[in-house]
């Protein structure tokens, strides 16, 4: 997922899937104009990636040029074409090939046809990187099309959005709804491994727990596992850096997921810095960070019960209980303080049947 702007966009065609197109549409046309010299015409600003690697593909004799048009506005098209920058040679007689970037409902293809129509040129065809061939409705063919896609708007690999994103290698859709990022708080017994389930499940969202990511991590030996293990044998703490590494391999082995809930990380303010530094570098950024509010006693009596039922000897002592609250508002005081600075604190009710409360968390996320 990247922002460009106001808007985010997410992985649509990779720059091994272009390069590939690219280099059929260069071989196709290569068959057909061997034994001339054609003149290709790239349609700017949009087609210079375009037109820079197929020229690496294609292997006769040729000669460029640009024409400068345009249509869009931002996200739309104007429906009204300019053209800013005319053709400079001279093409009378020649064999002429438009290499568009996209084509989509022909207006643009249209005026270029119409330029063309008055220079008595020999032969004109179109070749088009990316065509939407469900809203075309322009009277001519388009020769040589490299990929054909839905009605979505596009950027990288030439194709701006407001002027950004031409330089990206890869192609990225629109997507309407930008990922929702949150952290759950909750002192022991609150349900938060509950709610994360149900959560996950209405959003689409990736719930990783930090304690599932130490056991999974040391479980398969794996080298941060290791890492972690050697702290934790000596009695130490892990480093923040070592658990950021986990969220990291976390996040980067789900791209097709909506969003991510972060259990039990992070504690500290320095590791919400690091976890919002970290996220920066994915153009992300946590949206909410909500707490499962309960009354101590209510949890200590859930505890309890939980603890008949598990056998976990810290949930059957009433003393190691408390000390875990104890120990649970310390640490998240400075951090409650650090998220209500930025405005993205959320106290949720956390006392009720299951689905009172995934209905209160429900509230919150929908009005992200």
């Amino acid at each position: 997922m990247i922002k460009l702007h106001d808007t985010y966009f997410k992985p649509f065609l990779s720059e091994a899937k272009i390069q590939s197109a690219v280099k059929k549409i260069a071989e196709k046309i290569a068959v057909d104009y061997k034994d001339q010299t054609p003149i290709f015409i790239g349609v700017l600003n949009g087609s210079f990636m375009f037109v820079s690697d197929f020229l690496k593909f294609y292997p006769y004799n040729c000669e460029v040029s640009f024409v400068k048009l345009s249509s869009y506005q931002g996200l739309t098209s104007t429906g009204i074409v300019e053209t800013l920058l005319d053709v400079s040679e001279d093409i009378e007689g020649r064999s002429v090939i438009i290499l568009e970037d996209i084509v989509d409902t022909g207006r643009t293809l249209q005026s270029l046809i119409h330029m063309f129509s008055k220079t008595n040129v020999k032969e004109f065809k179109i070749a088009s990187l990316f065509f939407k061939s469900e809203i075309y409705n322009g009277e001519y063919t388009v020769d040589y099309v490299g990929i054909e896609i839905p009605n979505k708007y596009i950027v990288g690999y030439g194709l701006d959005y407001k002027e950004l994103g031409r330089n990206l290698k890869e192609v990225y859709q629109i997507s309407k709804k930008h990922m929702i990022n949150l952290v759950l708080f909750g002192k022991p017994g609150a349900g938060k491994g509950t709610q994360a389930e149900f959560l996950k499940e209405k959003y689409n969202l990736k719930h990783i727990s930090t304690g599932d990511l130490f056991r999974y991590n040391m479980k398969n030996d794996t080298k941060l596992g290791k890492l972690a293990k050697s702290y934790i044998d000596r009695g130490d703490l892990v480093p923040d850096e070592v658990t950021i590494k986990m969220l990291e391999d976390a996040v980067e082995s789900n791209p097709d997921a909506s969003g991510f809930i972060f259990d039990g990380f992070p504690r500290t303010a320095a590791q919400a810095e690091a976890l919002d530094k970290f996220l920066a570098t994915k153009n992300m950024k946590i949206d909410a960070t909500i707490a499962l509010e309960a009354n101590d006693e209510v949890l200590i009596q859930r505890l309890l019960e939980r603890g008949k039922e598990s056998g976990r000897t810290d949930d059957q002592d009433e003393d190691k209980i408390r000390n875990r609250f104890d120990e649970y508002n310390q640490k998240t005081a400075p951090l409650k303080h650090y998220y209500e600075e930025q405005g993205k604190f959320h106290s949720v009710n956390g006392i009720g049947a299951i689905d009172e409360i995934t209905h209160r968390l429900g509230k919150v996320i929908e009005e992200l």
